[in-house]
């Protein structure tokens, strides 16, 4: 698996947002089907910043029930959760049976920006490979749909949107120094990214790279994917 440097980045066929529409109504009335069964659905959002995480788990639940469904955005864990292994917050937010919970940056956090600024000791990254895995291996033996994304942009498009975001008024606040720090370091994270998709691909719990330079063609793809996941498994 490769990620921005795949030759498939700039390869689609464009949607329209007509069909992102008709795929989130189609989703939700599927998300229902779960109330009835034993398996409830994991959704893991990974990606370049700017990659459009949030956008796609607003159109994964928008015609969800609401008592049904949890987004959980995950941002730098706080000293409690510091105290406690990594895993243990992301453990408090996994869904009860015939639920649904989106993840807008997840527990993969620990093999790349921890493991890139060094926030946590390279035995600890290391190890997490093993741990991840276990982990997704527990949930899906449990009863859990697990599909994670990597949404893939180029870097000239990020840049696009980094310029952008920051002109606009209501949405400078998507802009942080974090996300132009780890702009710099995007050599890093390539090699990160690539050697976390290659070590955490499994049976039980794929990753799927998907081009997300048009954000409508991104969002039909994700959609499009959970919905085969929950058909598969009748």
């Amino acid at each position: 698996m490769k990620t921005e440097t795949s030759e498939n980045i700039n390869s689609y066929t464009p949607g329209t947002r007509e069909e992102v529409r008709s795929l989130s109504l189609t989703l939700g009335k599927k998300s229902k089907l779960l109330a009835d069964s034993e398996k409830s659905l994991i959704v893991v959002l990974e990606g370049w910043d700017a990659s459009g995480k949030s956008g796609c788990a607003e159109k994964i639940t928008k015609h969800m029930e609401k008592d049904t469904f949890r987004i959980v955005h995950t941002a730098a864990p706080s000293a409690e959760e510091k105290s406690f292994n990594y895993l243990k917050r992301f453990w408090d937010s996994i869904p009860p049976s015939g639920n649904v919970a989106v993840f807008d940056r997840s527990w993969y956090g620990r093999v790349m920006v921890e493991r890139i600024e060094r926030l946590c000791t390279e035995t600890e990254w290391q190890r997490a490979y093993r741990e991840i895995s276990e982990f997704e291996r527990f949930l899906t033996d449990n009863g859990a749909l697990l599909i994670k994304f990597w949404l893939d942009i180029s870097e000239e498009v990020q840049l696009e949107r980094f310029v952008r975001r920051a002109a606009t008024p209501e949405k400078r606040y998507k802009i942080t120094p974090d996300d132009w720090r780890n702009r710099a370091k995007r050599g890093e994270y390539e090699k990160a990214i690539d050697e976390m998709l290659l070590k955490t691909d499994s049976p039980y719990a794929r990753w799927h790279v998907v081009p997300s330079n048009d954000k409508v063609f991104s969002r039909i793809t994700v959609l499009q994917k959970i919905i085969e996941l929950i058909d598969s498994a009748k």
